[in-house]
């Protein structure tokens, strides 16, 4: 129990400095850079569903975070990990049976229900650790697990009726699960030019429930992704600098 505890600590720790930690990145990704390390941002979408409700309309969300990419031995294969810092899970178009279970009342005026839309939105750190593979002339295949944190969670309301705009969000991260984990696997390609940037997709089915008094409540989600590598270059040329000045430092000594 105690070590439980001691790693959900650590994980929340890492995933409230992550923002703060992408921006420090972007600054040394240089420093970070190695011929057996490669940093750099990860950003795209995801289109995200939540199973065991009436309503099965995915949520479309904009992620961004950062990835290093540890190369092993065999230089087709690599440790694929990092970090989504602005990323989401949920569901759109929630129906009055998902709403009672939710426990969220219909929005009303004078006694008279507003119409509108109702979705959930869960606010979540993602950590993927992925084997990947290159394959094919650029192309790579990638597969392991996905952790996630819920940081934030409400049902939002949206209207616009009647020339008057309405948005209301009702909180309930009481409700889920602290910790989600899941399968997540996916292919893409890497360009040889320019920043050899990389574009991808990938699935996640979730393996634990997203609400504590709702079984079947796994989240599975499609992702696209674009991957731009940071400072790749320039520690490239700090490192030939280093090798010239070592080079020469020998024929001194010699």
């Amino acid at each position: 129990m105690k070590k439980n505890i001691l790693l959900l600590s650590c994980f929340l720790l890492f995933a409230i400095s992550s923002q703060s930690q992408v921006l420090i990145s972007l600054l040394l990704g240089d420093k970070l850079n190695s011929d057996k390390i490669e940093f750099g941002l990860e950003t795209g979408l995801n289109f995200e569903q939540i199973d065991g409700f009436e309503s099965s309309d995915r949520r479309t969300f904009f992620n961004i975070g950062f990835y290093f990419d540890l190369k092993l031995k065999n230089p087709d294969w690599s440790v694929y990990t990092g970090v989504l810092v602005k990323a989401n899970q949920g569901l759109d178009n929630l129906t009055d049976n998902d709403l009672d279970f939710l426990g969220i009342d219909k929005q009303e005026h004078d006694g008279v229900i507003v119409e509108g839309d109702y979705k959930q939105v869960i606010n979540t750190f993602m950590v993927p650790a992925l084997l990947k593979y290159k394959f094919y002339e650029g192309f790579y295949a990638e597969g392991g697990m996905q952790f996630g944190w819920h940081t934030k969670a409400y049902v939002e309301f949206n209207s616009d009726n009647e020339d008057i705009e309405e948005r209301v969000r009702y909180k309930n991260k009481d409700a889920m699960q602290k910790i989600d984990a899941g399968l997540l696997g996916g292919f893409g390609y890497q360009f040889k030019k320019g920043k050899k940037m990389t574009i991808g997709a990938k699935y996640y089915h979730g393996l634990v429930d997203i609400y504590k008094e709702k079984s079947g409540t796994k989240s599975n989600a499609f992702f696209v992704k674009v991957t731009i590598p940071v400072g790749v270059k320039k520690a490239k040329e700090k490192a030939a600098e280093k090798e010239a000045e070592d080079q020469l430092k020998e024929k001194s000594e010699i």
